[in-house]
């Protein structure tokens, strides 16, 4: 899977900068996670814990895939707590 991903992203390369590689939004990821905690390390204010890849949905487009609303709408639900203001 690592030498598909590799070769797949590859071509969805459109900038490098230093150790990150921008690619086009075109590739759906299916992400298992044990649970999701506020951090104020990530942008969208939250990090999966224990995140692995459980598979690339190729049978669904960018447009399909979750937001961060929606995993916050997860975390609400789960935890009882609210989005911070600003995210």
């Amino acid at each position: 899977m690592l030498r598909w991903m590799t070769e797949k992203l590859q071509t969805l390369e459109v900038d490098r900068d230093g150790t990150t590689v921008y690619v086009r939004p075109e590739l759906v990821v299916e992400i298992a996670y044990n649970d999701l905690q506020e951090s104020p390390r990530y942008p969208g204010g939250l990090a999966l814990r224990f995140a692995r890849v459980k598979r690339f949905r190729e049978d669904k487009q960018a447009g399909e895939a979750d937001t961060i609303q929606t995993v916050w709408s997860t975390f609400e639900a789960s935890s009882g707590r609210q989005q911070k203001v600003g995210m």
